[in-house]
């Protein structure tokens, strides 16, 4: 009977991850596509659907004001269709604009002014880093963090920090002007600096010293799946002593929550760029499926804990990637508003149909490819 236990294990598995995948993705999309919507609706704009999902509609109302919230099929993502749209990706209505009446005309998404359209395309991203800061400040008020020094207590043998100079004893202040408090924010840098020359300003017997280091390529196994990180090859101290707890008031946890989405943008576009420069794979990207065994380890690990606090991350993912200024994304209407301010019109209708068309192009080949290496690092 050894083979029912492992088909139920498998099974209450692939449950929970689906389940945990679909709260993450549900709360960020939501928190998005409402940061839209509650901008839009303040500037006077009309809204004739708001939907978690896409595809055909499972369960939905409508409100008083004409909106029809509802929930679809196809749980990848979401949407707000305003007045004047002519599908989900909030591409305009041409020929339906002119024929609106005077009353709808008003409330049309298109016929508004540049800066309101901005300000509602702009505030989705903008709810999901006010998000990720909201949860990372929460963590921040009510655990606080337990943190070491940077403080060196031994160097590894054969190592990148041998070879750099680094000594037992050695505290880290700096790590290319970027200023080091904790073992953690060490770490952060070395890990997604794997092959880059790094300037370190340590202190050592009350001196200042200066070493370059470059950290060493490895791949591990993680529950994650296969990470590529840099390794300096130092020893944190092992000691009790070391280790400190910080507590935060209100206006300090907020503060830091900031700093921790930060930190988050700034390694998201250290990747890419390490990306551009070939540093980094491809096969490192994830899709559907990866966020989905993230998401289902996330919580066997951590349970609710570990899974808000990948809400946070995912928000700030979904709202940085929502900026590049592809047409389709957010970033890429903000473009063309833009390019609009600037010449006083808009772009001809053809030109943005082009332009949507590219980028619908390079969404769904990116998501091919996050696919692929989704399937690759779970089948092998």
């Amino acid at each position: 009977m050894e083979w029912v236990s492992a088909i139920a294990g498998m099974t209450g598995s692939f449950a929970l991850t689906i389940f945990a995948f679909l709260v993450v993705l549900s709360v960020v999309v939501f928190i998005h596509e409402y940061g839209h919507y509650w901008v839009g609706r303040r500037c006077g704009i009309g809204v004739s659907a708001f939907s978690i999902g896409f595809g055909r509609e499972l369960i939905g109302w409508t409100d008083k004001n004409g909106t029809r919230w509802k929930i679809s099929a196809i749980p990848l993502g979401g949407y707000v269709k305003f007045v004047g749209d002519l599908n989900a990706a909030s591409v305009p209505d041409a020929q339906g604009a002119q024929q609106m009446s005077p009353e709808l005309r008003a409330i049309s998404f298109p016929h508004q002014s540049v800066a309101k359209r901005a300000a509602t395309v702009a505030a989705g991203p903008i709810a999901n880093f006010i998000l990720a800061i909201a949860i990372f400040a929460g963590f921040n008020y009510f655990s606080g963090r337990m943190v070491l020094e940077p403080v060196i207590e031994r160097v590894i043998p054969g190592s990148a920090a041998e070879a750099a100079g680094f000594q037992p004893h050695d505290v880290i202040r700096s790590i290319d002007g970027t200023r080091i408090e904790t073992f953690a924010d060490m770490q952060m840098i070395v890990s997604s600096s794997s092959g880059e020359a790094l300037n370190f300003i340590v202190d050592r017997d009350g001196r200042e010293v200066s070493l370059t280091a470059i950290p060493k390529v490895e791949e591990r196994d993680t529950p994650f799946g296969k990470q590529r990180i840099g390794l300096l090859g130092v020893q944190a101290p092992q000691d009790r002593s070391a280790i400190k707890r910080i507590s935060y008031g209100p206006l300090e946890a907020v503060k830091a929550g900031a700093v921790d989405t930060w930190n988050q943008v700034d390694r998201t576009f250290n990747f890419l760029r390490r990306l551009v420069l070939g540093r980094e794979s491809i096969d490192q990207l994830s899709g559907p499926v990866g966020i989905a065994r993230i998401a289902g380890t996330a919580y066997e690990i951590g349970g609710l804990y570990s899974l808000v606090n990948l809400i946070g991350f995912m928000s700030v993912s979904i709202g940085l990637i929502n900026l590049f200024p592809i047409p389709l994304l957010d970033g890429g209407h903000l473009l063309f508003y833009a390019i609009e301010a600037i010449r006083g019109r808009p772009l001809s209708e053809k030109a943005q149909e082009i332009g949507f068309r590219i980028g619908f192009a390079f969404v769904a080949m990116l998501m091919i490819l996050a696919t692929w290496s989704d399937l690759t690092r779970s089948f092998g």
